[in-house]
């Protein structure tokens, strides 16, 4: 038998198929959890964290829906929905305590590497935008998680927050904003390597990189899988209890191989992105922020504009972005067949239904595709009016791949949350989707763990062991003006995140 053609067989309890944040963090959990279990890791490239959890490829702020504008969407009775804000305004708390927990037990190391606390902003212009967002600042002031929040239209107070964005503008402009000044910046690359290094160091956790999954078939009650390893040839089959898919855009094809009846007509659509990368250090020490406008009417909620000031291996960036794209790719190293090869019989009457309904959607990818430099900066200067071109380079980003679903009434809808999609018998499990993705990372793999550990999740030796991880495991922050604020004086404290506010 030649070294290509050398097959190795084994057995493990778990496998987490790419080495993501989502992997990353299931895997920590259900060592905690139980710490006999056995888990294997699989990941296409050399490194953990290198598609969507990379700073550098989206992922690289702490969405907790202080600033965000597609998360409090006006209704057509002119209110203002803060429900999804919300929601994702405690499930950010929630990773908070996970992180601090991890943090104080010597799980990860280094906060600072990863999270550093920054001012969350919205800011508009035009009289429409500046009602909306009083409206979206009033509605957000009736729940706790908001307070803090700052609103002004006053031209000096805005100036002192964000005097980049504000010099050079028309003093007749109508303007305002919004500031959080317990907002944070997260590096999921940094954190989800962190969490890898001590993933390895683990009795019974084996992470492969340049190894990718071929199939995945169930038999017998356990999932066969098939593993080639790139730089070898060599391939490998395993049988293994559970599987949690959790490659990005490379979920939905594997989602597909299972064949679970769960995963049938799941469509997906790429969207890639590209950020203005800022080279002049003088301009990036003028501005410290995360400061979001509103996206483009048609446009897709991963492409709200934003000035955003970003740590990434200890330097300090700011980026203006991101400026959608179309490739057939799922993955940012993926093939250009993603797409047509993802084309099922199952999901074709979807992605058809999807498409002609979202044709705006395609006509803003084709005019962001044909943008020039010169639209690029245009686009730029709304934000930033005295910003020039030979100050800032192209960066390419990620690749998002936007759900598609049936629909009894619509045939197929484009979803722009996260998904995860589990067999009935909870041996599989697929996260779909983008956006607020990383942010929320805890709070999609304890419902996972609802889904697909059910008994054992139930278990006292589980409930104690959650609440030890996640202190307010089992009862509402939303909820809970108190307890809210008891464990945001302490992650803040264990993260090193003390603002004015919540210094003691």
């Amino acid at each position: 038998m030649t070294k290509s053609n050398k097959v190795k067989k084994k057995n493990t309890d778990v496998v987490l198929i790419g080495a993501g944040i989502m992997s990353a963090t299931l895997g920590v959990m259900l060592k905690e959890l139980d710490p006999e279990l056995t888990i294997e890791v699989f990941e296409r490239m050399d490194i953990a964290a290198a598609e969507s959890s990379d700073a550098w490829n989206n992922a690289g702020t702490g969405h907790s829906a202080f600033c965000e504008l597609n998360y409090t969407p006006e209704l057509e009775d002119g209110s203002i929905s803060t429900e999804k804000a919300v929601k994702i305004a405690e499930s950010f708390e929630i990773s908070k305590q996970f992180w601090a927990y991890l943090v104080q037990n010597n799980r990860v190391k280094l906060p600072e590497s990863w999270i550093q606390p920054i001012p969350h902003m919205s800011f508009v212009w035009g009289k429409k935008n500046v009602n909306y967002l009083k409206k979206r600042y009033d509605a957000l002031q009736q729940n706790h998680l908001f307070q803090g929040m700052e609103y002004t239209e006053d031209a000096a107070k805005l100036s002192e927050w964000i005097p980049l964005i504000m010099a050079g503008r028309d003093d007749s402009e109508k303007l305002a904003a919004t500031r959080m000044d317990i907002g944070t910046d997260v590096n999921f690359g940094a954190l989800t390597r962190c969490m890898f290094n001590h993933l390895k160091t683990l009795p019974g956790v084996t992470v492969n990189f340049n190894h990718e999954v071929r199939d995945l078939t169930q038999k017998d009650e356990c999932w066969h899988i098939k593993v080639k390893e790139l730089a070898s040839g060599d391939k490998r089959k395993l049988k293994a209890n559970f599987v949690f898919i959790g490659a990005g855009g490379g979920s939905l094809p594997l989602l597909l191989k299972s064949g679970i009846p769960e995963g049938k007509g799941f469509g997906g659509f790429p969207v890639s992105g590209q950020w203005l990368r800022c080279t002049n250090p003088e301009i990036i020490e003028k501005h410290y922020a995360k400061v979001y406008g509103k996206a483009p009417v048609g446009s897709p909620p991963m492409s709200v504009p934003h000035l955003d000031t970003r740590i990434i291996k200890g330097k300090k960036e700011l980026l203006f972005g991101p400026y959608a794209g179309f490739t057939t790719k799922f993955l940012k190293n993926g093939s250009v067949l993603d797409l047509p090869l993802s084309i099922k019989a199952a999901n074709l009457v979807p992605m058809l239904a999807a498409g002609i309904k979202n044709i705006p959607l395609t006509k803003y990818l084709i005019d962001q595709v044909r943008q020039s430099p010169e639209d690029r900066l245009e686009a730029l200067q709304e934000f930033f009016p005295e910003a020039k071109l030979e100050d800032w380079e192209l960066e390419v980003a990620g690749q998002r791949v936007q759900v598609i679903k049936k629909d009894p009434v619509e045939g197929g809808i484009l979803e722009f949350g996260t998904e995860v999609v589990s067999a009935k018998d909870g041996s599989i499990a697929a996260l779909l989707g983008a956006s607020p993705g990383a942010s929320t990372v805890v709070a999609i793999m304890i419902n996972l763990l609802g889904l697909c550990f059910k008994e054992r999740l139930q278990s006292p030796e589980w409930q104690e062991k959650l609440k030890t991880m996640i202190p307010s495991y089992g009862r509402m922050l939303a909820d809970d003006p108190q307890l809210l604020d008891e464990m945001r004086n302490w992650t803040s404290e264990v993260l090193g995140l003390k603002t004015a506010e919540y210094a003691q």
